[in-house]
């Protein structure tokens, strides 16, 4: 059995962090697995490039920009410049050998400039077994990733709101109606990463008569495990005698990643309890805004990106709790990183997160949009929980349904049955 994973990226964003794991937890369960990435930044014997691998990185470099120069022309505003893909720019794979040679062909995160919707059709042609796991909403909506409040995916998109000019026959109309032309010519396995998302899956107008498993993303319980939080500190440079929170911002600009949820519950945090000026410090990792993080009312250590894992687990360890204020999630790896290392997370109670974080026994749900909530789960973590059983059941979350072991073995079951 030939497995072909396919992503935009190699190790760039969470997709495609959370497809190189699986990648690796089939490896290791023996799978003849191999990921086509149209750039790849670091040479892996498993990773299969487009093409000549400087060549085909400064191809799909322009392909992304006419991708996004369709959507500057139509967007709402800056807001929408990364959550809406129209996927006409794209580049034919059906021919590459990889994909010749794969039993099964299973789909990620494509977009950006990678397959476009004929790249897509040709696809589907081959008559192969087609998985297609679901890091977002985009195959089921008119382009948009996340929906957030419109629900125009249930019947067909229209009026979207991330466009200028919404109306009854715009971009997001047209997409769709590609999309519905697309999925009559193959059958395809959807999966979720999350049963949020792969029930939401089912209930959408151009998904709803496809197989559709919720599957979630694995993670190495080896590599992300707690560690001694002194030695933690220590390592990484950070205060002994504070309570640290750890915020993992992806785009702080990007307001489905929650940042002024956030610093709303901050604010309430020190206002409300006084004891925290002195106490707390943030500490902040990935991409952020510097004249945002000035912001926050506590000091704030900010890391930029970390590449090395390594790295990331010892910050994670160090921290006393995750927060992740983000009002629409799948899957997220942050929180799965973070409950491996043993530090419980405080998070919205929507989509996905409510599968992961088990309120009051790992960690804390606050109520949806709500900073008070947030700021009141922050300070219940930090000052009024049972430390230990908290960090214990978190780890043991992850070690139940996340490992790479558990993870692959669904995997390879779905596989089989569509080689039957």
């Amino acid at each position: 059995m030939k497995v072909l994973l396919v992503n935009s990226f190699d190790r760039s964003g969470g997709a495609a962090v959370a497809c190189n794991r699986l990648l690796q937890a089939l490896h290791k369960e023996g799978v003849d697995v191999k990921l086509l990435a149209q750039e790849q930044t670091k040479p892996d014997p498993l990773v299969v490039p487009v093409g000549e691998a400087g060549k085909a990185n400064k191809t799909a470099f322009g392909r992304f920009l006419l991708d996004r120069l369709e959507v500057y022309f139509q967007e709402k505003d800056k807001s929408a410049r990364f959550a809406f893909s129209p996927a006409h720019i794209g580049t034919d794979i059906s021919k590459h050998p990889a994909v010749l040679e794969a039993d099964i062909i299973h789909l990620h995160w494509v977009y950006f400039g990678f397959l476009s919707i004929e790249s897509l059709r040709k696809l589907l042609q081959l008559g192969k077994p087609i998985v297609w796991t679901l890091h977002d909403m985009w195959p089921f909506t008119g382009g948009c990733h996340y929906s957030g409040e419109c629900t125009h995916y249930l019947t067909h998109c229209h009026a979207c709101p991330f466009l200028k000019r919404p109306s009854a026959k715009d971009l997001s109309y047209k997409v769709f109606a590609q999309k519905i032309e697309l999925f009559q010519r193959g059958q395809v396995h959807f999966v979720g990463c999350s049963q949020w998302l792969a029930d939401t899956a089912r209930e959408s107008a151009l998904l709803k008569n496809f197989p559709i498993t919720a599957i979630p993303n694995p993670i190495n319980t080896e590599k992300y495990a707690a560690k001694n939080k002194i030695a933690a500190r220590r390592q990484t440079k950070l205060p002994e005698g504070k309570e640290l929170i750890l915020f993992g911002a992806m785009n702080t600009k990007d307001s489905r990643k929650g940042f002024a949820y956030l610093k709303d519950a901050l604010q309430l945090l020190k206002g409300t309890f006084p004891k925290t000026a002195d106490d707390v410090e943030l500490v902040i990792f990935g991409k952020s805004d510097p004249d945002m993080l000035a912001e926050l009312p506590f000091p704030v250590n900010n890391r930029g990106r970390i590449d090395n894992e390594s790295e990331l687990v010892y910050l994670y360890n160090a921290c006393d709790v995750t927060v992740l204020p983000s009002v629409q999630d799948n899957l997220p790896n942050t929180v799965m990183e973070s409950m491996a290392c043993a530090t419980p997370v405080v998070a919205f109670n929507t989509s996905g997160l409510p599968e992961m974080v088990d309120h009051g026994r790992n960690g804390y749900l606050a109520q949806h949009r709500s900073a008070d909530d947030l700021a009141q789960g922050i300070y219940q973590i930090l000052y009024q929980s049972n430390t230990q059983r908290l960090q214990e059941q978190a780890r043991q979350k992850v070690l139940d349904n996340y490992s790479e072991t558990k993870v692959a073995g669904q995997y390879i079951d779905v596989y089989k049955r569509l080689l039957k």
